[in-house]
């Protein structure tokens, strides 16, 4: 199965979240290729941005499974399936 390169940008309202979402995280680990937190207390959220490297299902299951979570919001997006062809 071909594996795509994908950036999974995730909101944390709830902080009783946090200990689940941790928990889905690793059980994802071998897919994820780096993730950066950041804290926004102004607006009591927590910003996280994942970079993953998988098989489409299993960036859909799970960015599903974290929107799912109780006060976490997770969008998706794909780098495209083939390299773009250069225009020079």
């Amino acid at each position: 199965m071909d594996s795509r390169v994908a950036v999974i940008a995730i909101l944390v309202h709830d902080p009783d979240s946090v200990e689940a979402l941790n928990g889905l995280l690793h059980e994802f680990g071998q897919y994820i290729v780096g993730r950066m937190g950041v804290p926004y207390p102004k607006r009591d959220v927590n910003i996280i941005s994942v970079a993953v490297d998988a098989p489409q299902e299993t960036v859909s299951a799970l960015s599903g499974k974290i929107g799912r979570l109780n006060g976490v919001t997770a969008k998706t997006v794909y780098a495209p399936a083939e390299k773009p062809e250069k225009t020079h």
